[in-house]
């Protein structure tokens, strides 16, 4: 009988050799390395791993990546996840995404090869009856559907899965849609998004009529869109919905030139769609609620909370790739005159006017926040702090130039000040940085209606 095979995967050489080293001492396996989530991958695709041992934190494709990734593989393998940084956050992150064990940095010799022993004693088990196997396979498939909160890696997933359960005899799309039509589509191969997203608007009200899913004869369509794939015959279809009106349907159709198999695991993919759909509603419900956490009521921006969480995450950016990235404060100048004069009616809806205008002055990468009362930020991605400074200008001139409604007819105007600081150029923190972006902005309304840079603070 052939050795367990064992796959250790860190971006730190001392970790894999130390792994390596220890599991070597039983003799008992073979025990294969790789230095990146990519190599892994590669080498997993190859088959024959059982137990994958990798870093959760590592450049490219992180030890979460992989393992959502190795679900997916026919035949995957167990996985530990080891970390120096670990959290109760962290530790039910790992194991909600299929992770057999975690292990905290550096471990003990004896846990190490305790929890290996466990992995590979589960696997000889569940080997030894193949139906079990199978049924804990789809449920492990199932229940990593089920608790995915982003919705295009859910649809990703959840149609990867099907198609993998029929063997690769069918075609299939996934798609979701809001009260204007379909506005995200994920297409199998043999088929444009074009194609797909056409195909998807045609069947949206059949898969809401069948309820829980079942199958469609092309028949009972009046007629497919124009440029759908080629010799489409029969449909399996299954709705996705959400409270918030959100919807969607996974679909399964013939391969070109066979009919719908009739030899496929039907119960299979009904529970992987009935976990898609309940992954579903979920993700949309946590999107939500994650809206309302962080967006602005009145101007449908970001708020100050996010602003926190985006600059953390833009720096981590910056400090792995090298970038450089700025903040834009934005001030409107005399606002309280605006609402004195008009009143607080026609101020909010100055203050709407300017969310959108800030719109336009941007690119689709930046974020945009209301950071309170009449108080505005930008934060500029991969923006040095020439590029912040023609933003700030843009910025200042279109507050400036824009007449805004100020009801029965009448109209006003209103100007703003602009304090950028860039990271890291100007602040080594997120403390600093937003500090002297708001220190900037506040020595220009000395003046009013200009822009300033940190770099102009005096005494910088």
């Amino acid at each position: 009988m052939s050795r367990p095979t064992i796959l250790v995967v860190d971006d730190e050489i001392f970790f894999r050799r130390l792994f390596s080293d220890i599991l070597a001492e039983e003799n008992a396996y073979e025990i294969e390395t790789a230095e990146s989530g990519e190599a892994a991958l590669a080498r997993l695709a190859r088959g024959g791993i059982d137990v994958l041992i990798t870093d959760m934190v590592m450049p490219g494709v992180c030890g979460l990546d992989l393992v959502r990734r190795a679900r997916n593989l026919n035949t995957p393998p167990e996985v530990i996840l080891a970390t120096g940084n670990a959290t109760v956050e962290s530790a039910i992150q790992a194991l909600k995404n299929g992770a057999r064990d975690y292990l905290l940095k550096p471990c003990n010799p004896e846990q190490l090869r305790h929890v290996v022993r466990t992995c590979i004693e589960q696997r000889r088990l569940l080997d030894e009856n193949t139906l079990l196997r199978s049924q804990i396979r789809l449920y492990q498939k199932g229940q990593q559907l089920s608790s995915q909160l982003d919705v295009d890696i859910l649809l990703q997933e959840a149609l990867t899965l099907l198609l993998n359960e029929t063997g690769g005899q069918i075609r299939g799309l996934a798609f979701f849609a809001g009260q204007e039509g379909v506005s995200r589509v994920i297409c199998g191969t043999g088929m444009t998004e074009e194609q797909a997203r056409n195909l998807a608007g045609a069947l949206l009200p059949h898969a809401l009529a069948l309820g829980k899913g079942g199958r469609l004869e092309v028949a009972r369509l009046a007629s497919l869109p124009d440029g759908s794939p080629a010799d489409i015959r029969c449909f399996w279809l299954f709705p996705l919905q959400a409270d918030n009106g959100i919807q969607g349907g996974l679909v399964l159709f013939n391969a070109e030139g066979h009919p719908y198999p009739d030899q496929i695991p039907q119960d299979g993919l009904q529970f992987l769609a009935e976990q898609a759909a309940l992954g579903f509603q979920n993700a949309c419900q946590y999107q939500g609620a994650r809206d309302l956490i962080y967006t602005d009521d009145l101007t449908g921006l970001y708020n100050h909370r996010y602003l926190q969480i985006a600059i953390d995450q833009e720096i981590r950016r910056a400090e792995r790739y090298g970038l450089e990235f700025s903040v834009a404060f934005i001030d409107l100048d005399l606002f309280k005159n605006v609402n004195d004069t008009h009143g607080h009616l026609v101020g909010s809806s100055v203050l709407r006017e300017i969310g959108e205008l800030l719109r336009h002055c941007v690119r689709d990468a930046d974020l945009l926040f209301r950071y309170g009362g009449d108080e505005f930020t930008a934060l500029l991605v991969e923006t040095d702090s020439r590029g912040a400074k023609v933003v700030a200008e843009r910025i200042r001139k279109a507050v400036e130039e824009h007449l805004y409604d100020a009801g029965q007819g009448k109209t006003c105007r209103v100007t703003a000040t602009v304090g950028h600081a860039t990271y890291p150029v100007h602040a080594a923190t997120k403390q600093e940085l937003i500090d002297l972006a708001d220190r900037a902005m506040y020595q220009g309304k000395q003046a009013r209606n200009v822009t300033r840079s940190a770099a102009e603070l005096r005494g910088s």
